[in-house]
């Protein structure tokens, strides 16, 4: 099955979704090529990249369902090439 690298952007504006968002990319961890987060503490947010390595359908699904955490919102951007 073709895969393509995508980072996926996450803001987390309540913290009180980070124990659910940390499952989910529990998960998916085989995938999961890296990650980074920072805390902005002057806007009280963390600001986290997820770099996967993975089919268009589990990156979708990934995405997804981070986006529909409470108080999540991400962004995916996807490489051009498989």
């Amino acid at each position: 099955m073709e895969t393509r690298v995508a980072i996926i952007g996450i803001i987390v504006e309540n913290t009180e979704s980070v124990e659910k968002m940390n499952l989910i990319l529990h998960e998916y961890r085989d995938y999961i090529v890296g990650r980074m987060g920072i805390p902005y503490a002057k806007r009280h947010i963390q600001v986290i990249s997820v770099i996967v390595d993975a089919p268009n359908d589990v990156i979708s699904a990934l995405s997804g369902k981070l986006g529909m955490l409470p108080d999540v919102t991400t962004k995916t951007i996807y490489s051009k090439t498989s």
